[in-house]
């Protein structure tokens, strides 16, 4: 499975690509977690402790391997590089094991309007394309907030895209327009999780406002894990009934992808 996770900022989804990942590779799956937001935080979702998270520099930023794979010097401008950069051991090399999923921070796609930022670009856009179409194991890509990663194609040939909401006509007109824009890239399935809901009421009115979408799975708001970000530890497994949501999501997941083969 190839799956992206999006959504407006402070939804969830970085704790769903985190306890996904986990259930995973508890279940005895080779995963590649891909932290593609710039703000960071899956690994600390996984359970690294703030230090060692912070010390995980983000591909773009290493310059050295940016140097080395697309062949050119970065800060200046006007230079060839190449546009198919060898990317197949990034995961391997770079990669950071965190109870037994594996992590890469991707860094950012930088706006468009800076040459020096092309090389850095291509290696991301390679790495995420290797990482779809070549790698055997589950991957969960962590996308930024909002749908500009959309547009710049960063989730091209994945196998599913999933939209986290939280009750708000702010999150759900995101989910309304990461919907409109996957449908014109080959998105093969769409799903929303709608996440931090605290009444069978409130479910009803933000799935009176999601015609059309194929609903996932419902989160209870949980000041568990509200509590375990607090702490600076995994939210996975520190609030039971959270994470017999996130086991059930984890399973239409499965009969989905079987399904489809």
């Amino acid at each position: 499975m190839k799956i992206a996770i999006s959504g407006k900022g402070g939804v969830g989804k970085t704790t769903l690509s985190a306890c996904l990942s986990k259930y995973f590779s508890k279940k005895g799956n080779k995963v590649i977690a891909v932290d593609a937001d710039p703000d960071a935080n899956l690994g600390t979702a996984l359970g690294l402790d703030y230090e060692r998270a912070s010390a995980v520099l983000p591909l773009t930023d290493m310059k050295e391997l940016v140097e080395e794979r697309t062949g050119v010097k970065l800060g200046g401008y006007g230079a060839y590089f190449k546009l198919n950069p060898k990317v197949n051991d990034i995961p391997e090399k770079i990669g950071v094991e965190v109870d037994g999923v594996r992590l890469l921070v991707a860094g950012t796609i930088k706006a468009g309007g800076s040459g020096c930022y092309c090389p850095e670009n291509v290696m991301l856009k390679s790495l995420f394309r290797h990482l779809v179409l070549n790698q055997d194991e589950i991957v969960i890509l962590d996308m930024e907030a909002g749908i500009e990663h959309l547009g710049r194609g960063t989730t091209e040939n994945m196998d599913m895209l999933i939209i986290v909401i939280e009750p708000g006509l702010r999150s759900i007109q995101t989910a309304l327009a990461v919907k409109k824009m996957s449908e014109d890239m080959g998105i093969k399935k769409l799903f929303v999780v709608i996440n931090k809901i605290k009444s069978e009421g409130e479910e009803e009115l933000v799935r009176d406002n999601l015609k059309g979408f194929e609903i996932l799975g419902v989160m209870p708001y949980s000041d568990r894990v509200r509590e375990s970000d607090l702490k600076n530890v995994s939210p996975c497994d520190y609030d039971e009934e959270f994470a017999k949501k996130v086991k059930e999501i984890a399973l239409k997941l499965q009969k989905f992808m079987i399904k489809d083969k």
